[in-house]
């Protein structure tokens, strides 16, 4: 029994586009030799659909493309057995199903039947719920269908497995998050022991708004062996071989299921993958963003280049007179050897246009944040208006920790069209950068740029440090409030100043306003800003005392 798996990546929407990709991937199984070839969950149309489940037109195309593939299957791909994710509309609801075609017939479909309701997913807002197994008989083999959620329960393969399962196909869209691969496959796991059957696993890739798939499709034999394990973020067709042993299927254990993971190398991967698709996908020529010669600048510039290429990103220093020339410097170097196009723009001349406009009304006030905010917010504007003249999307710059306590600038440095590093809190951002150098082998992002001591450089000699706690100390009171919802006593039991606790978690209350209003980004932890962390704006909430 031959499986080809087809980590794919769709685009949200182009069903005409995703069905050419899918007998593309077809094809190559078929070329190989498979029997079958699964798709990633609901590869049709792509994940999550959202809305546009509601449109009859979108209904129209879904059953149109099911139909092109079935005189393709009867037409080029013998007893080759297409198994792929598509939305199915019956008697006024629908269904996340799998379609199962070979030889220009329909052999059945499933319907998926966990329904997850949680974090980025409000699948129940959209599907009805299926209750039925589906075994087949697939040249000579019993192959029960799953999709996603279904294995996290053990109900549906047990299901399949009754119903006389041989080897259990899973179809996903199940999006990264850091240590995810490590939990997928102890789901798996379990499956493959608790059944005594093997599966193959196959999950979608690419990005998708503030979503990122990372494929890493798998195969496990019974005994919970990994047999195979697909690569992060990128497009691949590979066959799985199963042999009949007395014990059942087995795969042999490629080398490819022997692969150490580096979970730096994943974030970061998944990170520019999802700046990638977003760019593209969305059509803009290009990216321009800001390059200030500090951290957050640094990275989402050597991101930019990885996604894009060089040619498609352009940098912009915005100097102040509060810039120090280390920071122009550093950023200069980073520019030239990235190889983008860079030029520098002096915001004095502008702040001092706003102070002298702004100068009776201000009479008598002190200077405060608000002269910092109006540098940063000149620079949001010529970002701006350069994206305005050349097309480019503006990539933000502002890390997790800065949004999550407000230490970001809205309409300044927070204006643009996506946020690379806007679920990376800071403490990461330093990890990434050190990463990204050594894999490089080289100083990309300038040592003195990770050395040195954070600055927003909006007043003379300002440190982060002067408004904020270390991030170090920072970052894990946010991940113990944001990530973890623990309660400022808890945070304070695990050994945490009380005062800075209650004062962290205002500010993340505080500026729930701000983010609503941000930029979309890559969610890259168990829990982001947006489809994860739904909070109201309008909140007479307070912490309780213990």
């Amino acid at each position: 029994m031959k499986v080809a798996i087809a980590q794919c990546n769709p685009l949200m929407g182009d069903i005409a586009g995703n069905t050419d990709l899918i007998l593309r991937n077809a094809l190559a199984a078929n070329e190989a030799g498979a029997d079958v070839v699964i798709f990633p969950e609901l590869a049709l149309c792509g994940y999550p659909p959202e809305d546009l489940l509601f449109r009859p037109a979108f209904r129209n195309q879904i059953e149109a493309a099911i139909q092109v593939l079935l005189e393709a299957s009867a037409e080029s791909f013998g007893q080759l057995c297409l198994v792929f994710g598509a939305p199915h509309y019956e008697s006024g609801d629908i269904y996340n199903a799998a379609v199962v075609i070979q030889a220009g017939k329909q052999l059945g479909r499933y319907f998926k039947q966990c329904l997850p309701n949680y974090g980025v997913f409000d699948e129940q807002r959209y599907f009805a719920a299926g209750d039925q197994p589906l075994v087949l008989d697939i040249n000579g083999t019993s192959v029960g269908v799953t999709v996603c959620e279904d294995i996290w329960h053990a109900a549906p393969c047990q299901q399949a497995k009754e119903a006389g399962a041989e080897l259990l196909l899973n179809l996903n869209a199940s999006p990264f998050h850091e240590a995810k691969l490590a939990e997928r496959m102890a789901v798996v796991k379990k499956r493959v022991t608790d059944t005594q059957l093997p599966m193959v696993y196959c999950n979608l890739v690419g990005g998708q708004d503030e979503l990122v798939f990372d494929g890493r499709s798998m195969a496990f034999n019974a005994s919970g062996e990994c047999a195979y394990l697909a690569p992060a973020c990128a497009e691949c067709v590979e066959v799985i071989e199963f042999e009949k042993t007395e014990s059942g299927l087995v795969a042999p254990v490629s080398d490819a299921a022997d692969v150490e993971v580096n979970e730096l190398a994943e974030v970061y991967d998944a990170i520019v993958l999802a700046v990638r698709d977003y760019v593209t996908k969305n059509n803009f020529p290009g990216v321009v963003l800001g390059l200030s010669g500090g951290i957050d600048s640094a990275l989402v510039l050597a991101v930019a280049v990885d996604a894009l290429g060089a040619d498609k990103v352009e940098a912009v220093l915005m100097p102040s007179r509060y810039t120090a020339d280390m920071s122009n410097e550093d950023a200069a170097q980073q520019a030239k050897v990235q190889g983008v196009h860079w030029h520098s723009i002096a915001i004095e001349p502008a702040v001092n246009t706003f102070e002298g406009m702004l100068a009776e009304r201000f009479a008598g006030t002190d200077l405060d944040t608000t002269e910092e905010n109006i540098q940063a917010r000149i620079r949001g504007l010529l970002l701006m208006a350069i994206s305005n003249k050349t097309g480019k999307m503006v990539l933000t710059t502002s890390n997790k920790s800065e949004t999550a306590i407000g230490y970001a600038t809205l309409y300044g440095d927070m204006a643009g069209g996506y946020g690379p590093l806007k679920d990376v809190f800071k403490t990461l951002v330093y990890q990434l950068a050190r990463y990204k150098n050594e894999s490089a082998g080289q100083e990309i992002i300038p040592n003195r740029v990770i050395e040195r001591p954070p600055s927003a450089e909006l007043r003379p000699d300002q440190k982060d440090t002067d408004s904020l706690p270390p991030y170090e100390v920072l970052d894990p009171i946010l991940e113990f409030s944001i990530e973890a919802d623990q309660s400022v006593h808890s945070i304070c039991e695990l050994g945490y100043d009380e005062a800075l606790v209650r004062r962290v978690v205002g500010m993340i209350k505080r500026n729930e306003y701000k983010r609503q209003q941000a930029s979309p980004g890559v969610k890259i932890t168990r829990r982001a800003f947006g489809r994860d962390r739904r909070y109201p704006i309008t909140s007479g909430y307070q912490p309780s005392p213990k």
